[in-house]
């Protein structure tokens, strides 16, 4: 599903026009943004949880030359899927 498909589909389920549903939905995602970059967890009861995760420099491997190349530390997040959702998915 794109994002257009989504808005969509928020628009028809929640009664709200086009405009309404992609605002809706870029707060949300500014929200959920701006609370994993300040390190805070975001949990959505019967969805799931947004986790801020952060990585250790290291050293990969170029497979093709096999060269060792450097890694920089980065942030990123990871998702962990509610029970409600878990169970949605296995019906």
């Amino acid at each position: 599903m794109t994002k257009s498909e989504l808005v969509a589909s928020i628009a028809d389920r929640a009664g709200l026009n086009k405009t309404q549903a992609k605002d809706a939905l870029d707060a949300f995602i500014s929200s959920v943004s701006h609370s994993l970059k300040a390190g805070r967890e975001v949990r959505v009861v019967g969805f799931g949880s947004f986790v801020p995760v952060s990585r250790p420099a290291g050293v990969a491997r170029n497979p093709r030359t096999g060269e060792t190349v450097p890694l920089a530390a980065s942030r990123t997040c990871r998702f962990r899927p509610g029970e409600a959702l878990k169970s949605a998915l296995n019906a």
